[in-house]
């Protein structure tokens, strides 16, 4: 009798989970017959994933998950291509960006002097006569394989001769056109930015101190660097649309950063047509620091941190070998405001890049931490061209969060001019991941870098900037480097339990490739984009439907 008892409660209790298990709604969507790269902490491998609604809520082989299909189930087969946790940028200046990005030429990953030429040709004529063909940065001659010479005036002449032409080498230079020069007048200036030849006469490649001289006068852009665009709104709207359908492609789902336009990607979100988070950057006033509220938003939009100052550290310019020295008193006024954030709880992701400007930085975020208990913020140091190993080591010890920004993807020759042999730890990546800090990929694009995050894996996997030099000798592995931009991302804001993964509720934003990150070679990292990329489950970009 105790044993078909035994029997008829077992069986019970096999039909009580039959039956919640047929109660469960069945998937939404269901990618099957792929290679599921998971990025969870086993880095895991599957074959298929199922979504409901906005959530991941069930990762494994085919046959587990095309079981749980129902009628209504949508199914996408991927062909045996690999797919990816969407990926995060954890710093770049997207919105503020976003507003002109269908009236600059972008050169991010051209790799060819031609072929920038030819783009110049194209651009000149699509917009007409007269009308200004312009770059606010994120590349240089560097990247270029044939030639890596400055552009002069009389290169760039035969290729736009009836349009101004502005071009800006990040940090590095700024060339100019003979149009651009006789429109501007420059021929009549005297500033010493102004670079001549031998009998007097401007080259057409001028010192970066020209760059905001130039723009101001050309009057290309209506709003200083940093702030908010004031051009009609359908325009606006139009060059956000197209660099957000770019941003998918390459593989991009989130980034933190200014939320320069967050009432305009608030009216994208209630029209459905949302497709990247961001995690926005906010100060205030000394007095107003108490009443900042951080991680109030949603999922689509909130505000992450405190960034990118803590007042200014001025001197920290990785392009100058011998920069003037920080004064102490700098540093003590950044720890004054820095202890009030310390106190108020408030997440903070700093501007540091040169070793000085670490080193002075660090100093008082560990005067800090002998009075007040930092760890749960997360605080981060970002950009760190001049980092040591030895300051990774304390920034560790306080559960500090390293944001990586390689310059040295687009700049890396302007950085070995500079620094010689020590550019090729600038930063010390493997030095980094080997210290057990977490830290994560960005880039600050647009004017200091470009912003395709498969270039950036290709830096940090290789060493070599755009156009194949090696720049950085302290590389790391494949899924050491996916990982920083995609799970240790979704740390340093809060988010570990929602992005960064494909795990059973995490949100689904995911990107099928089209080839395998992991088994590619190394030199065609670079070259992966996304064939289709989901956000919350949703297809925001479809390679076979999508139209420029």
């Amino acid at each position: 009798m105790k044993r078909k008892a035994a029997t008829m409660l077992l069986a019970g209790l096999v039909a009580v989970a039959v039956s919640l298990t047929a109660q469960q709604p069945a998937p939404d969507l269901i990618l099957s017959n792929g290679k599921i790269i998971t990025v969870d902490d086993q880095f895991s491998i599957a074959q298929a994933v199922a979504v409901r609604g906005d959530r991941i809520v069930a990762v494994g082989s085919n046959a587990d998950i095309n079981r749980q299909a129902g009628p209504n189930t949508k199914r996408i087969d991927l062909g045996g291509k690999a797919v990816l946790p969407g990926l995060i940028d954890n710093h770049a200046h997207f919105q503020e960006e976003g507003a002109y990005w269908g009236l600059e030429l972008r050169l991010d990953g051209i790799d060819s002097r031609k072929k920038a030429l030819e783009m110049i040709r194209a651009r000149a004529k699509e917009k007409g006569s007269g009308q200004w063909v312009f770059n606010l940065g994120g590349w240089s001659p560097d990247q270029f394989v044939e030639n890596k010479k400055p552009f002069t005036r009389e290169e760039l002449d035969p290729y736009s001769p009836d349009n101004p032409v502005y071009l800006r080498f990040s940090r590095g230079e700024v060339y100019l056109n003979s149009k651009a020069i006789e429109t501007i007048g420059i021929d009549k200036m005297k500033e010493p930015w102004i670079r001549r030849d031998a009998g007097g006469r401007p080259t057409g490649v001028f010192d970066i101190a020209g760059a905001g001289p130039i723009e101001a006068a050309a009057k290309f852009l209506d709003a200083p660097n940093g702030q908010r665009a004031n051009l009609p709104k359908d325009v606006i709207v139009a060059n956000q649309m197209l660099m957000l359908r770019d941003l998918a492609e390459s593989g991009l789902t989130a980034s933190g950063g200014a939320c320069t336009f967050d009432d305009l990607y608030r009216e994208f979100q209630a029209q459905g047509k949302a497709s990247m988070r961001f995690f926005c950057q906010e100060t205030a006033q000394l007095a107003a620091i108490a009443k900042l509220r951080y991680h109030t938003g949603d999922e689509w939009q909130e505000i992450s941190n405190w960034g990118e100052r803590i007042g200014n550290v001025p001197g920290q310019d990785p392009y100058i070998a011998n920069p003037t020295p920080i004064p102490q008193q700098v540093f003590d006024q950044w720890g004054r405001i820095a202890r009030e954030l310390a106190q108020a709880r408030i997440p903070i992701m700093i501007h540091t890049v040169t070793t000085e400007g670490v080193e002075g930085q660090l100093r008082e975020v560990e005067k800090i931490a002998r009075d007040i208990d930092i760890r749960p913020l997360r605080w981060s140091f970002m950009h760190l061209e001049g980092i040591t190993p030895a300051q990774v080591e304390r920034m560790k010890k306080l559960n500090m969060f390293a944001a990586v920004h390689p310059r040295e993807v687009v700049s890396g020759g302007l950085l070995h001019r500079v620094w010689g042999e020590k550019a090729f730890a600038m930063p010390p990546l493997r030095e980094i991941q080997e210290s057990g800090i977490l830290w994560g990929l960005g880039t600050d694009a647009f004017e200091v870098n470009q912003y395709r995050p498969f270039q950036t894996l290709y830096w940090a996997v290789t060493g070599k900037m755009v156009g194949g030099t090696v720049v950085n000798t302290h590389t790391v592995s494949r899924q050491q480097a996916l990982i920083a931009h995609t799970r240790n991302n979704a740390y340093l804001f809060f988010r570990e339990n929602d992005l960064g993964s494909i795990q059973p509720g995490r949100l689904a934003d995911m990107i099928v490739i089209d080839r395998d990150y992991l088994t590619v070679p190394a030199e065609q990292i670079k070259d992966i984009k996304s064939v289709m990329t989901l956000v919350g489950g949703r297809v925001v970009f479809d390679a076979g439907t999508a139209q420029r």
